[in-house]
């Protein structure tokens, strides 16, 4: 039998834990580096069997590189672990290094699916562009708070028409316009950068046909789409489409003890980006796609016998199966099972 290590990873530093036949046979740190671990792995565990790290940061970058580099790394459920390394009298790096060597060598572990580098570039882009979204939006939201303290009301308006009603508000207020016209260049710089990476958004989802294929259905973009064929990647790798809504967090949580037995609120596990874009997607198609669907059709029904925000989850969940089921068929999004 070979070693088993326990790799636990913080930013600067990584404690080390290798076992062989039960016992712990070495213990250290070394940087945080894969080129690093992989030099100390050979050294001290020449026949590793399985190199065990949690989900985190870094767990992607450490994953590919020490998998290139041939060793058998293993990515495991952080909240898995969890379990397992807070039975130790004491919360130390060492002792994690410990715990994650140790389920390394018994097999109690849940290994995490690791997405591939193209799969992270994507989810980066919209991440990227989202967050230049919600600081521009954060920016104009500031500019109406600063500017009706002075009895200034901003107009609704978005984009240049915003900008326009700031400025013509700002005439002949010079010691204020000193103040905002700063924040408001600020704005307008995020608003461009964002409208970059949304040009690129759109081509890269043009060039996929995964993502054209979920774009036939009424109230998926592409930023929905991406962000859902990024985190399946494989659709072979759920066996059923129905795991799919259990996997992004939007099935109930269920408590049983005894003569107790309830469904409690959604799990709100997983991908919360995308979960909060299936929600989004939902809420348009119940509010603003006047496509008749079947989905609609059955959501609507949902909303009048149990409430908006119920019916969106429920609409949020069979949507993440049907986006699934196409992805693992190939086949366009029908608006009525009889089409």
């Amino acid at each position: 039998m070979g070693e088993y290590i326990g790799l636990d990873v913080s930013l600067k530093d990584t404690a080390v834990s290798i076992r062989h036949l039960g016992k712990r046979i070495w213990r250290g740190k070394c940087a945080s580096d894969p080129q690093t671990l992989a030099e100390l792995i050979r050294k001290r565990a020449p026949d590793a069997e399985r190199v065990v790290f949690e989900t985190g940061p870094l767990s992607v970058w450490f994953y590919h590189e020490l998998t290139a580099l041939g060793l058998p790394a293993i990515c495991i459920d952080a909240r898995h672990a969890k379990a397992a390394l807070d039975m130790a009298a004491n919360k130390t790096d060492a002792n994690d290094a410990d715990g994650l060597a140790h389920l390394a060598e018994i097999g109690f572990y849940r290994e995490v699916r690791v997405k591939g580098y193209d799969s992270m570039l994507m989810r980066t882009l919209v991440a990227g562009r989202s967050k230049l979204v919600r600081v521009a939006t954060s920016l104009s939201n500031q500019i109406r708070g600063l500017m009706k303290t002075f009895g200034l009301v901003v107009p609704s308006g978005q984009g240049g028409v915003f900008e326009k009603n700031v400025r013509r508000l700002l005439e002949g207020e010079e010691a204020l316009a000193r103040i905002i016209l700063p924040i408001l260049e600020a704005w307008r710089a995020m608003r461009v950068r964002a409208a970059e990476l949304g040009r690129q958004l759109t081509a890269a989802a043009r060039q996929s046909q995964a993502c054209q294929l979920l774009m036939s259905i009424p109230g998926v973009g592409a930023v929905t789409a991406t962000t859902f064929t990024t985190a399946i990647e494989d659709p072979a790798n759920f066996a059923k489409s129905r795991s799919v809504g259990a996997w992004v967090g939007l099935t109930t949580r269920r408590y049983q003890s005894g003569d107790v037995d309830y469904d409690g609120h959604i799990s709100r596990r997983g991908d919360a980006n995308l979960r909060s874009l299936l929600y989004e997607a939902a809420t348009t198609i119940l509010t603003r796609v006047h496509a008749d669907s079947d989905l609609r059709t059955w959501g609507l029904k949902l909303r009048e016998r149990l409430g908006f925000k119920r019916a969106a989850i429920a609409v949020a969940r069979k949507l993440a199966v049907i986006m699934h089921a196409m992805l693992r068929s190939g086949e366009l999004f029908y608006r009525t099972a009889a089409a």
